[in-house]
């Protein structure tokens, strides 16, 4: 697999950040949970470049949420280490399926590798979003 290329689909976004001294364990190095919370504000600022906030979603009784992740851990990021999220969407039926991964920046270094699977309910119930599918799947 080619470093800038993920399951075979062309990354749609990249978001750079830090790590911050409080994210990191005893070991010295980030904390597992704390990738998902990198790999969930990526993919906020992901859709904020497509003009689509959750709030404004949520406004019109679209809510967009995680059915599932998966996540495998490649090489850990550590105190101050600066990194990309790079990522990418496909759609699967009702699900859009994120595939994201975080690279080191120093080296672009793949410290983990993530399939995020998010649903949407209209109105409380199971269904699909034309706003979502219109900004997400027609490139």
């Amino acid at each position: 697999m080619e470093d800038n290329k993920l399951h075979n689909n062309k990354y749609m976004h990249e978001y750079h950040d830090k790590v911050r001294d409080y994210e990191c364990d005893l070991q010295g190095i980030v904390n597992n949970a704390n990738y998902q919370h990198y790999v969930e504000h990526a993919r906020h600022e992901f859709l904020l470049s497509k003009n689509i906030s959750f709030a404004g979603l949520h406004e019109q009784g679209i809510d967009c949420v995680v059915s599932g992740i998966e996540m495998r851990f490649k090489v850990p990021l550590r105190s101050r280490d600066e990194y990309i999220v790079r990522t990418s969407v496909k759609k699967e039926g009702i699900r859009y399926v994120f595939l994201q991964d975080i690279y080191r920046a120093s080296d672009d270094k793949l410290c983990l590798k993530a399939k995020v699977e998010a649903v949407c309910l209209i109105n409380g119930k199971l269904g699909d979003s034309d706003i979502l599918k219109e900004a997400l799947c027609n490139n």
